[in-house]
């Protein structure tokens, strides 16, 4: 039987540095036109680190968009994977805002990422078609689920999957919110093989709520009504993004785990969306309660967003990444291994992949 598996991983971690100390001097405000008081920042900076576990995060360059980190994580991938990048038949590239330079607040998406990223690879190729996936931060994951579907169909033999945001150009400076943000670019190379046992991609779920009575995610203006700045930034309501996420994220996972046929206590790693260390933890907790589990594994469920923020589509991937490459300290995924891939975003959006490592 045909299976979809990962033959190569890639990633492009920023270099720029941003710690919380050095966000304190801003002037922030918790609504249109209501001002916090600045005396109390060193209190609402360390408060949200307790909450969120985000010390810092990272910041692209001036110099660069997301077409051009989500190139470098594509070409760390490829490279990885030894693969000839001319029989690539599918280039997605999962973003939510496009390319927005530092000096502009518009987002440019014509042509497509996907087609930038194709063009500056040099892939002659006409068949491999490059198209964009925007689903809020679970889009990269679709993008490996869409390709799984493909794949094991017979309609193509490899893909490129990639996530990449640049969130900092969207932050309104002066909400507390967008602290959480960050920008960061992964990607992966899947290939269909022939396989004897079930191996690679074992099943997936997908979730989409979109009857709320009020979006938990939107553009507007920044909350600094005074001194107007040009453009729109991503706004949210926080505390229903958390609850909804604890509410529906463990009930996806278990699908999926149910749709392939494997135990949770036979899952070696939880790979979730970074975007809150306590709303992980807590849906964790969720999950293994649901299935009667009392000891949740030590290291089963490694993060990054203490360094690295939410960057949205790229956390799942970077995470994925810094592990095949040895670089995070105590972890690492064997033949064998189950891996859950988990994630969640836009307001309404979960997604969940159980995949077995070859």
């Amino acid at each position: 039987m045909r299976h979809t598996v990962i033959v190569g991983t890639g990633c492009y971690i920023p270099p720029r540095r941003v710690r919380n100390e050095d966000l304190v001097s801003r002037h922030y405000f918790e609504g249109y036109g209501k001002p916090l008081d600045r005396g109390h920042n060193q209190r609402l900076v360390r408060k949200f680190q307790e909450i969120t576990g985000i010390a810092e995060r990272r910041y692209v360059e001036d110099d660069l968009v997301a077409s051009d980190i989500a190139l470098l994580a594509a070409q760390d991938a490829i490279d990885d994977s030894d693969v000839d990048k001319e029989q690539i038949d599918t280039i997605i590239v999962a973003h939510n805002f496009g390319d927005i330079r530092h000096d502009s607040r518009r987002s440019e998406f014509v042509p497509t990422l996907a087609a930038r990223v194709k063009h500056r690879l040099k892939i002659a190729n006409p068949e491999c078609i490059a198209y964009d996936l925007p689903f809020g931060c679970p889009g990269w994951l679709q993008g490996v689920i869409q390709s799984d579907c493909s794949l094991r169909s017979g309609e193509i033999s490899r893909a490129l999957v990639i996530g990449a945001e640049t969130l900092s150009r969207v932050c309104d400076p002066h909400d507390r919110d967008s602290l959480i943000y960050a920008d960061g670019a992964g990607a992966v190379v899947l290939e269909a093989r022939e396989l004897d046992s079930p191996a690679g991609i074992l099943a997936h779920a997908v979730r989409s709520d979109t009857l709320g009575d009020d979006p938990l995610l939107w553009m507007g203006s920044s909350y600094d009504v005074e001194h107007p700045t040009d453009g729109l930034f991503l706004k949210m309501h926080g505390h229903q993004l958390y609850q909804h996420a604890l509410k529906h994220v463990p009930g996806v996972v278990n699908t999926s785990l149910e749709r392939a046929g494997v135990a949770l206590t036979r899952v070696n790693k939880v790979l979730m969306h970074q975007a809150n260390a306590k709303m992980n933890e807590a849906i964790l907790s969720r999950l293994f309660r649901s299935n009667q589990v009392e000891e949740i594994p030590v290291g089963v469920m490694p993060m990054t967003i203490s360094w690295l923020g939410n960057s949205s589509v790229a956390t799942v991937p970077t995470l994925l990444d810094l592990i095949c490459r040895g670089k995070m300290e105590g972890q690492a995924i064997e033949a064998g291994d189950v891996v859950v891939f988990a994630s969640v975003g836009a307001g309404m959006n979960i997604n969940s992949v159980v995949y077995r490592w070859v």
